[in-house]
């Protein structure tokens, strides 16, 4: 128990670090808060990939996904963590973040699968500010996509670099996980890519950080 709150108690402080770094850069170099949010976004969830292999128990994870959870919701109106909440967008992405890490923790644990948390944690640290960068920063010969008429929040450029990312880490989770590379680990990496860009692609005011490891969990419970 002791190893287990002194890990709690590191991470805790990594991660105030991670924000007080990003705010850092935010107020002293000028970046836009989509850039810093991306930054942080990367890292401390990619960061929380460690955690099947650290806490041997659900509750540690909670603690921490209540604490964030608390601060960033807290902030969200104050000028502290403005590297976080400077956007120009309505967005809930930031406060639900904790609470997706944590659910699929939860899952994770509880189906005794590690790659139920890797891979969808994977997907949303790095498909996920990808996409973002893309859809944002790139202009030419990138549209909004368009539905029946009705255009979406998304780009064709954005929506594109998330499935081809999502894809590649789905095959080398799946490979690494099954130890062959046969047309089950295609077909499977090839619907999740395809599922979690969908739900990216539809999602709104950031509830992506929920539902893209929710669809992710899901095809892997149901498939794999």
């Amino acid at each position: 128990m002791g190893n287990q709150l002194a890990l709690t108690f590191i991470f805790l402080i990594a991660i105030i670090s991670l924000l007080v770094f990003t705010e850092l850069i935010y107020r002293r170099l000028g970046l836009k808060g989509e850039v810093t949010r991306k930054i942080a976004h990367f890292t401390a969830t990619l960061s929380t990939i460690t955690f099947p292999y650290l806490f041997t128990d659900h509750w540690y994870v909670l603690g921490l996904a209540v604490f964030f959870f608390v601060v960033l919701f807290i902030s969200r109106h104050g000028t502290q963590l403005k590297s976080i909440h400077d956007i120009t967008r309505k967005s809930v992405g930031s406060y639900l973040l904790p609470v997706s890490i944590y659910l699929t923790f939860l899952i994770s644990y509880k189906l005794d699968n590690r790659l139920y948390f890797i891979l969808p944690i994977l997907i949303l640290a790095i498909s996920d500010p990808a996409a973002g960068i893309m859809g944002i920063n790139m202009k030419t010969f990138n549209h909004r996509i368009k539905i029946f008429g009705y255009k979406l929040n998304k780009t064709f450029l954005g929506s594109s670099t998330f499935f081809i990312s999502s894809l590649i880490i789905s095959i080398i989770a799946l490979y690494f996980n099954r130890v062959v590379f046969d047309l089950k680990t295609f077909w499977l990496a090839l619907g999740i890519a395809l599922v979690s860009t969908l739900v990216e692609m539809f999602s709104w005011r950031g509830n992506d950080n929920l539902f893209i490891p929710m669809s992710v969990v899901l095809m892997l419970v149901l498939f794999l």
